[in-house]
């Protein structure tokens, strides 16, 4: 049995847990190839042009495996902690590419719920008996896989760089170098560090979390609140860099809670879809670099006690 895992969406943060989980029963992998322009062409050819840029390279990763596997597995993420949902259209991505793409194998799509145990348990059941019928594999599988996820980390910290941003938004749209152009590695050429959430407890979100009149429904606006109100709050960084998708619900929200909350401190939003020019968005990060170590400068000159690197030199 060969089982088709698209690398989209939230791969990068849980494939340890999914190829640990498939690969513990026994099944061989078919993993699709990190994001590329093709892809990105096989997803808006399938996708409707409603759907948000990562959900349309979701549709080119599955239609690039279709014809790889056996099994084809479609995760219907719906929670991952207690209380809070991700976003619709996770909830209802499997009907999106069925519906969407022809000459599919058979799918997963389980809905995956990670704030409980019990939870867990019922999906690796459901999952796991369209490879094998042995429960006991079953649920030592999950446990192998459970295991394989707490040892895993993620998120980048950058350090020994002059001037450090919050590098916000979803996960996919951080760690798919394609879709954001390497955004990571053009702040980093001109001097620029980069932080993001997973750098971050949980704890020293909540407390800017709870100064809400109410608590985000969804994972990704919580969090992604918390981290920017805690990070400009406690003064670790000196600018915020936010990749949203065109089109966004959440990102909609969440941005004008963030500009009300932190007022006038340096902000870059780069809104991106498979139309966006990586020679725009190059010529938005080299003015929010300058215009950042420029404000350093002032700080600087008015402080008694050393001063900053321009943004364009060699790191510490």
């Amino acid at each position: 049995m060969k089982v088709g895992i698209p690398r989209g969406l939230l791969y990068d943060q849980y494939h340890p847990f999914f190829t640990r989980f498939f690969t513990e029963l026994g099944a061989e992998l078919a993993v699709s190839p990190p994001t590329n322009r093709a892809i990105l062409d096989a997803g808006i050819q399938c996708c409707v042009d409603e759907a948000c840029l990562p959900v349309k390279v979701f549709h080119g990763h599955v239609s690039c495996l279709k014809a790889q596997c056996d099994l084809l597995f479609i995760p219907r993420i719906m929670r991952l902690y207690r209380g809070e949902y991700i976003c619709p259209k996770f909830c209802g991505l499997p009907e999106m590419v069925l519906n969407s793409i022809y000459g599919l194998p058979e799918t997963i799509t389980e809905p995956f719920y990670a704030d409980s145990m019990a939870g867990l348990r019922k999906w690796a059941l459901r999952a796991g008996a369209r490879i094998t019928r042995d429960r006991r594999r079953i649920k030592a599988a999950l446990e192998a896989a459970i295991a394989e996820q707490l040892r895993f980390k993620t998120g980048y910290d950058d350090q020994g760089y002059p001037i450090r941003v919050a590098l916000a938004g979803h996960p996919y749209n951080l760690y798919d170098t394609f879709i954001n152009m390497n955004v990571r590695k053009k702040l980093n050429r001109l001097g620029i560090g980069v932080v993001t959430e997973e750098s971050m407890d949980e704890e020293e979100m909540a407390p800017e979390v709870a100064s809400l009149f109410k608590k985000p429904f969804w994972t990704f606006a919580r969090k992604t609140y918390g981290f920017i109100s805690a990070s400009v709050a406690g003064k670790r960084v000196q600018g915020i860099v936010y990749v949203s998708s065109f089109a966004c619900g959440i990102d909609s929200v969440i941005l004008e809670l963030v500009r009300d909350r932190i007022g006038d401190f340096p902000m870059l939003v780069l809104k991106i879809d498979e139309h966006t020019g990586e020679a725009g968005v190059d010529t938005r990060i080299e003015a929010f670099a300058d215009m950042l170590e420029r404000s350093g400068r002032v700080e600087d000159h008015h402080s008694p006690h050393g001063q900053r690197l321009s943004c364009c030199e060699s790191p510490v």
